[in-house]
């Protein structure tokens, strides 16, 4: 099992609450580091050793947006190097951010969040078995 924390961008409670339920329903061991704001996640980006093993977005958030957020990312060498998976999930979805999120950067998904628990759940242990799968530069072995 991969073992890099996931990272959450996520300014709602209830999806957060949500989110730390399935997780656990679903036996994912990785350590999950939860920000409200996407300067706050970019601080923990640049400053943590670790190697995070996905980051799930929102895309609208207080502040700076998860587009703008995810741009930062790519306009980093640093944290672009760490090629860290990267997935919008968000709960209103506009088919032009979408379009903007893989023809003007790098990323690997883009969801809408789930009206049920059942279609969170389906969403999430998708997103983790995939990328628990996948090769990429991260992978050690």
């Amino acid at each position: 099992m991969k073992q890099g924390p996931i990272v959450i961008v996520d300014d709602d409670e209830d999806d957060i609450l949500i989110l730390k339920e399935i997780f656990a329903d679903l036996g994912v061991r990785n350590k999950v580091q939860w920000f409200a704001t996407c300067p706050a996640a970019f601080d923990y980006l640049l400053q943590t050793a670790e190697q995070p093993f996905l980051i799930l977005s929102d895309v609208n958030l207080p502040g700076q947006d998860g587009i703008s957020f995810k741009q930062d990312i790519d306009n980093n060498q640093v944290l672009r190097n760490k090629s860290i998976p990267f997935i919008f999930y968000s709960t209103y979805v506009d088919q032009r951010v979408v379009t903007k999120a893989y023809t003007e950067m790098t990323v690997q998904g883009f969801f809408k969040k789930g009206n049920s628990y059942e279609k969170v759940r389906s969403d999430v242990k998708l997103i983790i078995d995939y990328w628990m799968s996948c090769r990429h530069p991260n992978n050690k072995e």
